[in-house]
């Protein structure tokens, strides 16, 4: 809340400093390879104390690091493609350079435990952005109908995990990422199962089991 003469409390604005420090320490630090919460804390010139009190373990580090690295370098590249004429070819390009983007994070990937779901919780906020791309490229035909935005989230994090990983050169990232995008042509595809809620999932898996 600002005080009466409209300025913020020096309180928050030290937090929000600490905060992003944190966070441009964590891309600087994870971009050499491994790391430790106590050589982030060091390059941001904070006590690992201070560290805690903004992000308590592994995955909120990675998690701001992520939202950073898609602000500052993804979201532009999608607002940029919105008038592209070649929207899957913008798609490819956006993904490929996720790719780059977090390849170039040496340590972000095994830094946390859980990567895939703090990555995927992330790039949900993008799929808002990607949506209209997604919408053009189906209209073009050049993408399969029944693929959604939320889909693209869990997509890319999988080319991540298979491809943001030490020895996967940028020829056989392009490759791939080829290799995956065909997978969303909708020549010949064999539809999708609906997606269905976790409960339902956890109900259907049952009742497979009971028949067997």
């Amino acid at each position: 809340m600002a005080t009466t003469d409209g300025r913020v409390p020096r309180r928050r604005v030290d937090a929000r400093s600490s905060v992003e420090r944190i966070t441009a320490a964590g891309r600087t630090v994870l971009g050499r390879g491994e790391a430790s919460l106590e050589q982030i804390a060091s390059e941001a010139g904070v006590g690992i104390a201070t560290l805690y009190r903004h992000f308590p373990n592994r995955e909120a580090i990675v998690r701001a690091v992520l939202e950073d690295i898609l602000d500052t370098d993804l979201l532009p590249l999608i607002e940029g493609a919105a008038d592209s004429p070649h929207t899957r070819q913008a798609l490819q390009d956006i993904a490929t350079h996720l790719l780059e983007l977090i390849t170039e994070e040496r340590g972000l990937v095994p830094f946390a435990g859980n990567f895939a779901d703090v990555a995927v919780d992330v790039l949900q906020r993008f799929s808002a952005s990607l949506h209209p791309l997604l919408v053009r490229a189906q209209q073009a035909g050049e993408i399969r109908a029944d693929l959604t935005a939320e889909d693209i989230p869990h997509f890319l994090v999988m080319a991540v995990a298979g491809l943001a990983l030490p020895g996967a050169t940028p020829s056989l990232r392009a490759r791939f990422i080829a290799l995956l995008f065909d997978s969303l042509n909708p020549a010949n595809a064999t539809p999708l199962p609906p997606l269905l809620a976790e409960s339902d999932d956890l109900r259907a898996s049952v009742r497979n089991v009971a028949r067997t």
